[in-house]
């Protein structure tokens, strides 16, 4: 089992380059890799999601970076001469019209968007994509190791939660029965105090003890809860992703629970299925957190 937050970081040195990579994960519902290259380095984005990819399956990943270079540059500089031109145009028209001072200067059209573009040599892509792929590798295993360490606590409060339904879920088969037998003993009981010496008409009696034994029978409920609660068990020792299909499971056995409240005409039965809700509760706040 995985938690879905946790943090990695990964440095891999080229022969004048080094590369840098962290990653922060947060709970989301499918895999969302966010990165922010720049324009120079777009080229790497693709090898650094697949390389998140391979490790991790769920979450919202946030990706940060560090590109150095320790010897001679490696970048080449081009310039956008037919765009610089359209920048000179408009700079004149601009001056004409409104009689402002003739100030255009290379260097002020050097400043505008797009007219100058720092890119790596093509010779060196390969081997920058591999830098960040093998940095990017090292900060995936170690945010994997740290949500597989947190995933383990959260197993361990897993079994303690669906241990504590299970408790109260035995005390429900136990308490089931008795809920008919004691109505039984209150009609009996309520009719001999209005009636006093008038014979009691027991196949009557009967008859209402069955149709209310029907009504609040939740042996249906206790089987499946039982049921989901083994899947559970099951799920949560598999090595897969388990949160979704923990989920769905928790689903399953709120809606069991549920139904088992709405049959429980008693205290005591009341009583066993807010605590069952009250550990579910816990479970599908945590089941958020599962990869």
């Amino acid at each position: 089992m995985k938690s879905m937050t946790g943090y990695g970081k990964g440095e891999f040195f080229g022969k004048n380059r080094k590369v840098t990579i962290e990653l922060k994960s947060v709970n989301n519902r499918y895999l969302e890799i966010n990165s922010r290259f720049s324009k120079a380095l777009g080229f790497v984005e693709d090898v650094v999601k697949k390389q998140i990819q391979e490790v991790i399956k769920r979450g919202s990943v946030d990706v940060f970076y560090t590109y150095e270079i320790i010897g001679e540059s490696d970048k080449v500089v081009s310039l956008d001469i037919p765009l610089a031109n359209e920048y000179k145009s408009a700079a004149n028209t601009l001056r004409d019209e409104l009689g402002l001072a003739d100030d255009i200067t290379a260097m002020s059209i050097l400043k505008m968007p797009d007219v100058i573009n720092v890119t790596a040599a093509e010779d060196d892509k390969e081997e920058i994509k591999s830098l960040f792929a093998s940095a990017t590798e090292i900060a995936a295993r170690e945010l994997d190791q740290m949500r597989e360490q947190e995933g383990a606590s959260i197993k361990e409060d897993f079994e303690k939660l669906v241990g504590n339904i299970e408790q109260s879920l035995r005390a429900v088969i136990v308490r089931a029965p008795d809920v008919i037998v004691d109505y039984r003993d209150k009609i009996s009981k309520r009719i001999a105090e209005l009636l006093g010496d008038v014979k009691i008409d027991e196949m009557r009696i009967a008859m209402e003890a069955a149709i209310f034994a029907d009504k609040c029978d939740v042996n249906e409920e206790i089987s499946r809860l039982t049921s989901h609660i083994a899947q559970f068990r099951a799920t949560i020792s598999s090595n897969e992703p388990q949160g979704r299909r923990l989920d769905f499971l928790s689903q399953e056995m709120n809606r069991e629970i549920n139904t088992m409240g709405s049959k429980a005409n008693d205290l005591e039965l009341t009583k066993l299925v807010i605590e069952m809700k009250n550990e579910l509760e816990k479970i599908k706040e945590q089941i958020r957190n599962v990869e």
